[in-house]
């Protein structure tokens, strides 16, 4: 048996017990802490903390579920590879990183979950081994080392407590100074992971990982743990805190939006996707509505993995080309990727009674009711009918029109295996959302709003609908031979131009101005006054003092016939 399907079974058995667990424990509202204690410094202890309840199981579920199904996609799409196992390794010791980190109440197993994502992140990102690779992973890397050491300064905070475990102490030291500084960090060290503004270029760049691994971090992985420590920490959030979040998730929201208009790339255009949901789940968590962030965060999680995989597919068949406009009329010849794909774009959109409408027509209704100002309530809308601008652009370059590509083809549903795989995720992208409304609210919300109000969310839809595919049918015919608009359509699509700062900003001119400093400084004057000077000083003594060694018998006779002379003359 093949090392795919070895961890495919055992991931899927796996998320079936933690599932069924987490219903459990919803029912008898039952929570399971298990502690090792490993070391024990004066009157600190360093323990190793697991925490099983409801929150962490039904997390632990999902996950296992997905990357069960994309490591079986895996087996057919690495089809090949001649490092096949190491490639399933890593994407297992992925997963263990992120179920160490969600069922952890401690912030040094936490560390240890954290920065273990992170390491392994790293290693896929490089898979492909070229220039870009390197470069996506590099930005990866030590965009997250923020967070991480933001995380490391929390934990040095924690000592003050005389313990790391913060599920003790979030909701009743709220107002300390500690808590307040602990959760700063804790902020920081999310908007680095969950590729807030201004950390959000590291996750587009991702995308030079292989398609399995894009598909396991933007659903339920690397991604999503900053969100999930921000609901562990929610008790322990201030107003101020909340609502720097809130202003920083919407930002996010929307230039993620805008940005997925103006991109080409397949992976990139779901990657920004996945960046905006990112900033809607920070915005909700930062209205305090923990239990929906966590809900979006299920839903999303499950139609994001299917997005990934049907693009996976489709890039698989066109011969490994990402550029969109390469694609087209491709429900002829891939009828169930496109069906599933037309799907699990419909449920991103929150089309009504699909997996994502009912965690996102929640999140605006709740947003709908509740006392803001207008910004946050008009960017959350457009950020709304951006998401499905997007999406109806992307089916229309994919799906519709004619082939774009080479005539000499051979496009068809053929891999029967990635179908499984994908066959096994599209009845929860379906029925999904319905199934953990029923389970996580057991009290339904009660919603009042007028009737403008409650058709908002329906109305923001429709017009995003015919924005998205008029907007198609302009690009296609102008091909924007404009200049300013070519330069507008670059300017979004990179993403308000932050990739080039958190790479020439942070990177190049640091390294330029190290390198004149370098050169005026280390091997300039310092040079010059410093160590060179001094050895041609000392040199130069010796070389006189060699002179003197060399003729000393010379000197010594000069010297006595001069004092000599001094003496008969003088005396």
């Amino acid at each position: 048996m093949s090392i795919c399907l070895i961890y495919y079974m055992m991931f899927l058995m796996l998320s079936i017990i933690s599932f069924i667990s987490s219903i459990l424990f919803m029912v008898l509202d039952y929570s399971l802490m298990l502690e090792f204690e490993l070391l024990s410094l004066n009157s600190i202890s360093i323990v190793m903390t697991i925490l099983f309840d409801w929150m962490s199981l039904l997390f632990m579920g999902f996950v296992l579920f997905i990357s069960s199904m994309v490591i079986y996609y895996s087996k057919e799409y690495m089809y090949g590879d001649l490092y096949i196992n190491r490639f399933i390794m890593l994407v297992g010791m992925f997963v263990l990183s992120m179920m160490l980190l969600i069922i952890s109440p401690n912030l040094i197993s936490i560390l240890l979950g954290w920065d273990g994502l992170g390491l392994v992140s790293y290693c896929l990102v490089i898979y492909y081994q070229n220039v870009k690779s390197y470069n996506a992973g590099m930005i990866t890397a030590l965009s997250n080392r923020i967070g991480d050491v933001a995380l490391l300064m929390a934990i040095a905070w924690m000592m003050s407590y005389g313990s790391f475990n913060y599920i003790y102490y979030v909701d009743y030291m709220k107002n300390s100074v500690e808590m307040n500084i602990i959760v700063s960090l804790v902020i920081l060290a999310a908007m680095t992971k969950s590729a807030q503004i201004p950390f959000s270029s590291w996750l587009p760049a991702a995308m030079a990982a292989p398609t399995p691994v894009s598909s396991l971090v933007h659903s339920s992985t690397l991604v999503t743990a900053g969100v999930y420590l921000l609901i562990r920490f929610n008790y322990a959030l201030t107003e101020s805190m909340m609502l720097f979040l809130l202003f920083i998730g919407t930002m996010t929201m929307f230039m993620a939006g805008l940005g997925a208009n103006f991109e080409f790339d397949l992976k990139k255009i779901i990657a920004l996707s996945t960046l905006s949901q990112l900033g809607l789940m920070m915005s909700i968590l930062a209205l305090g509505e923990y239990k929906l962030a966590l809900f979006h965060l299920l839903t999303h999680a499950l139609f994001k993995a299917l997005l990934f995989m049907c693009a996976g597919c489709m890039i698989h068949n066109v011969g490994g080309y990402q550029d969109i406009r390469y694609m087209g009329g491709l429900i002829n010849q891939m009828p169930l990727t496109c069906t599933f794909f037309f799907i699990s774009n419909l449920s991103l959109c929150g089309l009504p009674f699909l997996a994502g409408f009912y965690s996102k027509d929640l999140i605006l209704e709740v947003l709908s009711m509740s006392y803001l100002n207008i910004y946050i309530y008009i960017i959350f809308f457009i950020s709304t009918g951006l998401t499905v601008c997007y999406t109806f652009r992307l089916l229309y370059y994919v799906i519709m029109g004619d082939y774009n590509y080479l005539s000499l083809n051979s496009i068809s549903d053929s891999g029967v295996i990635m179908l499984k795989g994908m066959s096994g995720l599209i009845f929860f992208v379906i029925i999904g959302g319905s199934v953990l409304m029923w389970t996580m609210f057991p009290t339904p919300y009660f919603i009042c709003l007028p009737f403008i109000m409650k058709v908002m969310a329906l109305l923001v839809t429709m017009i995003g609908i015919w924005i998205g595919l008029e907007f198609s049918k302009f690009a296609i015919n102008y091909n924007l031979k404009s200049l300013s608009l070519l330069k507008i359509s670059l300017f979004l699509s990179s993403m308000w131009n932050m990739p080039y700062m958190s790479t020439y900003g942070v990177n190049y001119y640091p390294l330029y101005w190290g390198n004149l400093i370098y050169l005026s400084m280390d091997q300039g004057w310092s040079e010059y006054l410093g160590s060179q000077n001094i050895y041609q000083n000392i040199k130069n003594m010796s070389m006189f003092l060699q002179i003197l060694y060399n003729n000393n018998l010379k000197i010594f006779l000069l010297l006595t016939v001069m004092w000599v002379i001094f003496m008969i003359l003088f005396l």
